[in-house]
């Protein structure tokens, strides 16, 4: 199934994080936060301004982000978890 978010909204899929700390201890799937960093599936068309101009939106399909730890909203398509969120709820792009 095609989804294609709305306005300024991202669809995004999460980045596993490492199942070993630097010091090589295992990591319990239960200890292991969820990771904040992502890689962009598809993005909305832009919010509009109060003129009714497209304001365009600075991320892209495939950039690697950083987003806060609470951001978006977890949802499933064919059975692979997704998140959606606000442009504004990104903190930046990773080169």
């Amino acid at each position: 199934m095609m989804f294609t978010p709305l306005h300024d909204r991202v669809l995004v899929r999460r980045i596993e994080g490492e199942d070993k700390t630097s010091g090589g201890l295992i990591i319990p799937d239960n200890a292991k936060e969820k990771p904040q960093e992502g890689e962009v599936v598809s993005v909305g068309a832009g919010a509009k301004d109060d003129a009714g101009a497209r304001i365009a939106m600075d991320v892209k399909a495939g950039d690697k982000i950083l987003f806060g730890k609470w951001s978006g909203t977890e949802i499933k398509i064919d059975s692979e978890e997704l998140m959606i969120m606000k442009e504004s709820d990104i903190l930046g792009i990773m080169a």
